[in-house]
């Protein structure tokens, strides 16, 4: 399986016991709605396949994983940070009126004042909003996506256009010189 036919879910945190499970954390929304028979691990690039022999979901974005032929700690080992994948076919169909924050990865920011700013690379949501992640100027730049700083949202064009506060790319900036 290849990385273009596949989604990412989220990634193992730690190791539970001996016996070989492991915790993962979702960043994917709707991970109740997902099958987990066999969920791919990015180990070095390449996807590789763990069939899943149990699993428990929290409600706190989390659960608990046991693969097949990972019966023991050492096992579960080279698995600690790994992002999991599954195959597009398993992704929930969703309304094509809804829209999430971390749809807008691969957009264009632009900034009202500064200008483009470059291809959101990266969203993620913490626990008050989400931050979208841009090289702006080779230094990566990290900002709220919130409806105070959202004037629009090109779905056709992906154009993300902003007007962020004064000054928050200053910080990032300055850091470099």
């Amino acid at each position: 399986m290849k990385h273009e036919e596949a989604f990412y879910v989220g990634y193992v945190t730690k190791t539970r016991g001996l016996k070989g499970e492991v915790q993962v954390f979702f960043e994917f929304d709707e991970y109740e709605q997902l099958e987990f028979d066999v969920v791919f691990a990015d180990m070095n690039g390449k996807l590789v396949p763990y069939f899943v022999a149990e699993s428990k979901l929290q409600a706190n974005k989390t659960g608990y994983f046991n693969f097949d032929d990972v019966d023991h700690i050492d096992k579960a080992q080279p698995l600690l940070k790994k992002k999991l994948y599954l195959p597009l076919s398993q992704k929930p169909e969703r309304d094509e009126s809804e829209f999430f924050y971390t749809d807008l990865r691969g957009f264009m920011a632009i900034d009202k004042t500064m200008g483009k700013l470059g291809e959101i690379l990266e969203v993620n949501e913490y626990p008050q909003q989400f931050v979208a992640t841009v090289m702006y100027q080779e230094t990566e730049i990290l900002f709220p996506l919130n409806e105070d700083f959202i004037i629009e949202i090109d779905d056709e064009e992906k154009i993300l256009t902003l007007d962020l506060p004064e000054g928050l790319l200053d910080i990032y900036l300055e850091k470099v010189k």
